[in-house]
């Protein structure tokens, strides 16, 4: 179907206002289009990554070469999804976190529909969710959730089995009080 903007209504979760190019830690989950598990696939606990997978893993990676203004952390290919934390350590005009993800899906779709043999074809969904980290404590949970995500698949949000139950959240226990909630918007 194509946009018409008075039936689809498609907000943005980003602060207004935040200037996403300032040094600091962020949290990113790339969802692929339509959910399809095209990365690779989980066998005890482990992912066993596709060439579309591999493709996905080299050009993360690349993003240090390609944007030297940023480290990167923790960091999971799921079958249908990726995790990962990008830190940007000086602020650089023109690459902002959005500049950033941008980047990696244009380099990675580009790859993986030239080993599909087409062009076009959507390979990651339209935009992903960022959480800005804020501190220790955060930092530490998200990366202990992005490290347990291979053994946590099957109970997971993003399984197939639960596409359409609860799909478009994800929960991170922080401490006793406090849960990060994540609404993933395709």
């Amino acid at each position: 179907m194509k946009y018409n903007p008075d039936i689809h209504h498609r907000r943005s979760i980003r602060i207004p206002g935040y200037d996403y190019s300032q040094p600091g830690a962020y949290f990113v989950t790339i969802c692929i289009w339509q959910r399809e598990c095209l990365l690779g696939e989980i066998q005890d606990e482990n992912i066993l990554l596709s060439n579309y997978g591999e493709v996905v893993n080299f050009n993360w990676f690349n993003l240090i070469r390609v944007y030297p203004h940023i480290e990167l952390d923790s960091f999971v290919i799921m079958p249908n999804h990726i995790h990962g934390i990008i830190i940007i350590k000086e602020q650089n005009r023109g690459h902002s976190l959005s500049e950033i993800v941008r980047g990696f899906k244009t380099f990675s779709a580009r790859r993986i529909n030239q080993i599909r043999s087409v062009s076009g074809i959507p390979v990651w969904q339209r935009g992903y969710y960022e959480h800005i980290i804020r501190n220790e404590t955060a930092f530490s949970k998200i990366q202990e959730y992005i490290i347990n995500n291979p053994y946590n698949w099957e109970t997971e949000e993003m399984h197939p089995s639960r596409q359409y139950h609860n799909s478009n959240k994800i929960n991170i226990k922080l401490d006793n009080k406090n849960v990060l909630r994540m609404n993933l918007l395709s």
